[in-house]
């Protein structure tokens, strides 16, 4: 079960700051992080990240069904009421973790969900100041967003290079678990480039044993130089804590959705036109290509950058701009994460033969999104949007992309995730929204679906 690290503030809750927990370093850094007495410690590094790393607390309201039962669609139907069921503004306070990236700015990175539906934000520091934050913009597609503090004696952290980390570096988590206040841990790099997970439109994660937790969400991932390498951003566990497997946004992936925040207050991202598939050995085989290298072009959207610069079905993309492309999701982290207007040079193979195509990429066009509930009472808490060529995935070029899955809902309950993209309804092939919603009105009892999730076919069960 996959889990935001958001904690919510309940009341009563402990506020201040705790001691620092710090972990021992390996001992191939005990030389550089070597104190008194020669003992290795972290101390040094912790004294030097710690004053960039901020909590967050916010306050807000949210909409909530006047009565809890009329929030599961079998009530309302049993009842006869209305799916626009009356609804009241409830208040919230929650809390999360942030990262001072600029000190003469005073701009601090966090994540999308950790200010969602705010209506104040409050940044303490380490020093116990606090400061009310603006909010420059937000993109819930990465889950990055930029906040403004005032720049009074603030310390920034420096960004470092996370296409560099490697699986079994050292790396230091900081942040603000269960709203206790700031607190450090320490793991390692347990795997790289982790996509397909369905927790954001782009993934590209760092995923760390290093203990977070809920209230960790836009904390600091740190290398033992003290550079920032990632956003703690979410965990998989039954318990909703920490059982060593968590994920961190790159920070290469951060910077690029942040300048665009900083400089437009909102993020366009960049659109190529093109529906790939990974490839698998046999196909790989086929085209004389090595399988973790590239993907290949099943299809070209007419009148877009791809076929302007002349991609053709049958290319095999391998890198973007000098950079290798390893699959379908890191080619739409790629391009996607480009803002549009941007030129990109690909590399390409045609009939085994080496070629550069330069283009000019587009506006990713707005998809039409259309809540489950309007389609079904049994899909409350889910929507549905077309599948372009930026969400396309595993070779699946149409269907319907499920946009958002509310967590705790019937549908996230039957296994339905967003980024899953549904390419039958009990057997019936689906290509559009109109026709899932067609296919979904024809079925009274329990709803198959045929899911496409990253490189993965399988069959959810909705009733």
């Amino acid at each position: 079960m996959w889990s935001r690290l958001k904690g919510r503030l309940e009341a009563g809750a402990v506020t201040a700051f705790v001691a620092a927990g710090l972990a021992l370093a390996p001992a191939g850094a005990r030389a550089q992080f070597a104190g008194e007495g020669h003992m290795p410690t972290l101390a040094p590094l912790v004294r030097r990240v710690a004053p960039a790393v901020v909590n967050i607390s916010i306050e807000g309201h949210r909409a909530v069904a006047s009565n809890p039962m009329l929030s599961d669609p079998f009530f309302r139907q049993f009842f006869g009421t209305p799916d626009n069921a009356p609804q009241t503004e409830q208040r919230f306070e929650a809390a999360g973790s942030g990262v001072i990236i600029d000190a003469a700015k005073g701009y601090v990175l966090t994540n999308a969900h950790v200010v969602d539906q705010a209506d104040q934000i409050t940044v303490i520091l380490a020093d116990s100041r606090e400061f009310k934050a603006k909010l420059i913009g937000t993109d819930p597609e990465s889950d990055i967003a930029v906040l403004q503090i005032k720049p009074d004696h603030l310390t920034e952290l420096p960004l470092g290079d996370s296409d560099q980390l490697q699986v079994g570096d050292y790396v230091v988590a900081v942040g603000n678990p269960f709203g206790l206040g700031q607190s450090v841990t320490e793991g390692i790099v347990s795997a790289v480039q982790r996509s397909g997970l369905g927790i954001e439109g782009y993934e590209d994660f760092i995923q760390t044993d290093a203990p977070i937790n809920p209230g960790n969400s836009g904390g600091a991932l740190v290398d033992l130089n003290g550079r920032l390498v990632g956003i703690n951003t979410a965990i998989v566990g039954p318990s909703g804590g920490s059982v060593g497997i968590g994920f961190a946004i790159p920070v290469d992936m951060a910077r690029s959705v942040m300048d665009q925040l900083i400089k437009t207050g909102e993020v366009k991202h960049g659109h190529l036109g093109v529906y790939v598939q990974d490839l698998t050995p046999d196909l790989a085989a086929a085209v004389h290509a090595q399988p973790e290298h590239g993907v290949l072009v099943a299809r070209v959207e007419d009148g877009s950058p791809a076929a302007k610069a002349g991609l053709k079905s049958g290319d095999l993309i391998v890198s973007v701009n000098g950079q290798e492309v390893h699959n379908s999701a890191d080619l739409r982290n790629k391009i996607g994460l480009r803002g549009p207007d941007e030129q990109v040079t690909l590399d390409v193979l045609r009939d085994q033969k080496p070629l550069t195509i330069t283009t000019k990429l587009s506006a990713a066009a707005a998809e039409g999104v259309v809540p489950g509930d309007r389609i079904d009472s049994r899909l409350a808490g889910v929507e549905f949007g077309p599948v372009t060529p930026d969400v396309a995935q595993g070779g699946s070029t149409s269907g319907v992309l499920v946009t958002q899955v509310e967590s705790g809902s019937p549908v996230f309950r039957d296994g339905l995730r967003k980024g899953d993209i549904i390419t039958a309804v009990n057997g019936q092939d689906v290509t559009s929204v109109d026709d899932f919603q067609q296919a979904v009105k024809a079925v009274s009892g329990t709803l198959l679906f045929q899911v496409a999730r990253g490189d993965a076919a399988l069959f959810v069960a909705v009733k």
